[in-house]
């Protein structure tokens, strides 16, 4: 008799491109996208005492706090825009692009254990990252809308204009920029544990050189020589951008937004080429 053949349904091979998303794998575990995307958001506030509102409060917080540091105390102007929506159409922006990055940058370290045990596309969890990161930022714009329609209403110092359409392909390129980025800070820290320190003082550091909670008109101004650092940052052409959109006040070029796709693609496809190469080996390290 011959020997029975065996067939399986999936088979699992070691990469041997260099380069590769494997968006097919991706889908066929879109299972688990769902359910790492279910863990980050109800896990994350699940024992504490006012849970979700905590996405309301934090940017809440925040913009009080600019408000007094930056718009009082050190009278920084915000281009005739009422200082809730200056600073918080800054915020959520920034956000959002520092939550994807964190969400990103722990991919390998945060999930050594799980990725020993089984197998799945480790892709799943930077994507997953950037999706329940989507939820926060939902949240952060209705409160941001709630805000804005006020001063709308009562003052004439917004002009919100056509760049508005532009705003869900900022809100991606954010995302993408935040994830390529992150890959790459995971890829380096699976061998060298103290870089994790190092990047997180330089992503503490990277929001002073983006106009958050002072205008790029300033910059100009007052940087002098040292205003091409804030210039040269890929997200200022973003914050800028979505403050343009909505208030008709601020920097807005085309170029400036060519730039920051630029720096989103070259980041990405070098993230992903790390992770691929760090992925065969990176249990041995970590």
């Amino acid at each position: 008799m011959e020997p029975e053949k065996e067939y399986w349904d999936i088979v699992i091979k070691p990469k041997t491109e260099k380069f590769s998303l494997n968006l097919s794998e991706v889908w066929k575990y879109r299972d688990l996208v769902v359910m790492y995307i279910r863990r980050d958001i109800v896990t994350m506030y699940k024992q504490t005492i006012l849970g979700p509102l905590w996405y309301v409060i934090q940017p809440i917080f925040s913009t009080l706090m600019m408000m007094f540091v930056f718009g009082g105390i050190a009278g920084i102007p915000t281009d005739g825009i009422p200082h809730p929506v200056f600073y918080m159409s800054g915020i959520m922006m920034w956000n959002y692009f520092s939550e994807c990055l964190g969400r990103s940058s722990g991919t390998f370290t945060g999930n050594a254990g799980v990725f020993s045990k089984v197998y799945f596309p480790r892709l799943v969890v930077p994507i997953s990252g950037l999706i329940s990161s989507l939820v926060k930022l939902a949240i952060q714009i209705g409160l941001f809308l709630c805000v804005y329609f006020y001063f709308f209403a009562t003052s004439d110092s917004l002009h919100p204009n056509m760049t508005l359409l532009l705003f869900p392909y900022l809100i991606f390129l954010s995302a993408i920029m935040g994830f390529g980025i992150g890959i790459i800070i995971s890829s380096m820290t699976t061998k060298y544990r103290d870089l994790n320190y190092f990047f997180g003082f330089i992503v503490s550091l990277w929001m002073y050189i983006t106009p958050v909670v002072y205008p790029l008109s300033e910059v100009a101004a007052k940087a002098g020589k040292y205003g091409w650092i804030v210039e040269f940052n890929p997200m200022t052409p973003i914050v800028e951008a979505t403050r343009y959109a909505f208030t008709g006040a601020g920097v807005f070029s085309w170029s400036g937004i060519l730039y920051s796709t630029i720096i989103a693609v070259v980041t990405s496809i070098i993230g992903i080429w790390a992770f691929n190469k760090i992925e065969r080996r990176f249990i041995d390290t970590v």
